[in-house]
């Protein structure tokens, strides 16, 4: 699926924002749905390490905020999406560029708003792999998201009061 106008806005707004853009990490795709998402990220003085392979904060920081942005774009403000943990496992030192293809099935969607329709709150792990050109994966990463329904305005816990 093509980029829209808004979610090219978006990537160039991610690009451009001094807290993305400190990462080293580049959005080059943003699907018109919010279901698929793409990020490089080269190896540059930026994103080098003493050893000159890429820095492991640089690979997490890249990929850190995208599948809870996803979700809060996909299910819309009756939900409410927040980060609950991440693990990274690194698998091989990176001597050049990595990318990150991030996508959220519209099935695994489906799935979680039926069952937050008896359940308060669920959670789900996503997996992302940060892989060389030549195809290797070079890091993984698991990114907990908490999902719940949005409380109708003046009912329920705010989202820091409440459980995640």
């Amino acid at each position: 699926m093509p980029e829209s106008w808004t979610t090219r806005l978006t990537r160039w707004g991610f690009n451009l924002h001094p807290t993305y853009w400190s990462t080293g990490g580049r959005v080059s795709y943003i699907s018109a749905d919010w279901h698929e998402v793409h990020v490089r990220l080269p190896l540059s003085w930026r994103t080098r390490n003493y050893v000159g392979t890429l820095f492991g904060g640089a690979m997490y920081s890249a990929v850190d905020p995208f599948y809870m942005i996803m979700l809060i774009k996909i299910l819309g403000p009756s939900y409410t999406v927040w980060d609950k943990a991440a693990a990274i496992r690194f698998r091989r030192p990176a001597r050049g560029p990595l990318a990150a293809r991030f996508v959220v099935e519209p099935r695994i969607v489906e799935a979680m708003t039926e069952e937050l329709r008896t359940a308060p709150k669920v959670d789900r792990v996503f997996t992302v792999e940060l892989v060389g050109s030549d195809g290797i994966v070079h890091a993984s990463v698991e990114k907990t998201l908490h999902v719940s329904r949005t409380a109708p305005a003046g009912r329920g816990s705010t989202p820091a009061e409440g459980s995640a």
